[in-house]
């Protein structure tokens, strides 16, 4: 004998139906969040041209993008983290001291260096491998030992800082084989391959949190830690892993850093961190996980990075870029309460 189906009560429908609506309301806004850097950044252009002739010629745009290349790759970072709820502020060090080490282990002690003569690949693998390595340090100490994301990696901020002056001795790392510039330096198509880089990281990541399961976990560690743990996803090694390969985008973002500036200094990457979130926010990446595209987040960082050569056009002090940067988070927060609905811990 069949059963007879439940017939859902006229109030359940009601009910069923307004959280669809204001799931679709919430999607919307968000869309619209992200959408609406595009005109701002279409005004910003606009602002550019009325305001120094050269800021629209090609070589202009272009230069606009190779100095954002490295900044790009720390955002990716740092947004891959965002999403799964957690912070790493040590990103910025990690920008500075893994092409250090890669380059005291290349240089002969009289140029500063640790005389150990390795050949430039091995170097260069080496400056991954330290970004890998903090990383996991980090991934450890917040997943494994259950420690403050933030406290801990504002430690090893400051940690790998002091390190940093210390192993360089204050000093700026110069001689280094052209492999350490290659990617700055070399065009294809009239544009840095350090931009293509940064261009495919993002459209692979985008793809990754788009389609891939990994992508879907970690939006759902994001959203829910314990309801993606009740669903079968491996919370701990998943975290870990972004961990690591957030440590690996940092280095290979102070690499490209090295490439552009052609040294590294002893401050290489010092307050990166503040621009960093401040494209991460405006490009939409939630704070408190579980939200935000790479499309936005590349998005913020180009509308940084035209912020920064308009205001340098116009000849404005850089002590004002950072207060910018500051207003910038502040108005973008506003839009993330209004846009989502939801209080901000």
């Amino acid at each position: 004998m069949t059963e007879p189906k439940a017939v859902a009560t006229p109030a359940a429908r009601s009910a069923r139906d307004a959280r669809g609506t204001r799931g679709s309301r919430a999607v919307l806004l968000r869309r619209a969040r992200e959408l609406a850097l595009l005109p701002a950044l279409l005004l910003l252009m606009v602002l550019g041209a009325a305001v120094n002739d050269s800021f629209l010629t090609q070589r202009n745009l272009i230069s606009v993008l190779g100095a954002s290349a490295a900044l790009a790759m720390v955002v990716l970072a740092e947004s891959l983290v965002l999403i799964t709820g957690k912070f790493d502020l040590s990103l910025e060090s990690v920008v500075g001291i893994a092409p250090a080490v890669g380059a005291l282990l290349v240089l002969p002690a009289a140029q500063s260096g640790w005389g150990t003569g390795l050949p430039a690949p091995v170097a260069l693998l080496a400056v991954l491998v330290t970004g890998a390595a903090v990383g996991a340090f980090n991934g450890i100490l917040v997943v494994k030992f259950k420690l403050n994301a933030f406290i801990v990696t504002l430690a090893m901020l400051i940690v790998l800082r002091g390190l940093l002056v210390g192993a360089t001795q204050g000093k700026t790392l110069f001689g280094m084989p052209d492999s350490f510039f290659s990617l700055a330096t070399t065009t294809f198509l009239t544009v840095p391959l350090s931009v293509w880089l940064a261009a495919a990281a993002f459209a692979v990541t985008g793809g990754v949190l788009k389609y891939h399961r990994v992508g879907r976990a970690l939006y759902a560690i994001g959203g829910n830690t314990d309801a993606a743990r009740a669903a079968g996803i491996r919370v701990e090694r998943v975290m870990l892993g972004v961990f690591v390969v957030a440590g690996v985008l940092a280095s290979l973002g102070g690499l490209l850093q090295t490439g552009y500036v052609g040294a590294i200094s002893a401050n290489q990457g010092q307050n990166m961190i503040f621009t960093v979130f401040a494209a991460a926010v405006i490009g939409g990446i939630g704070l408190d996980g579980g939200k935000g595209t790479m499309s936005g987040a590349l998005t913020g960082v180009v509308l940084l990075g035209v912020v920064q050569n308009l205001l340098t056009l116009a000849q404005v002090p850089s002590f004002w870029i950072q207060a910018i940067y500051g207003g910038i988070i502040l108005v973008a927060l506003v839009i993330a309460r209004v846009t989502t609905g939801r209080a901000q811990d």
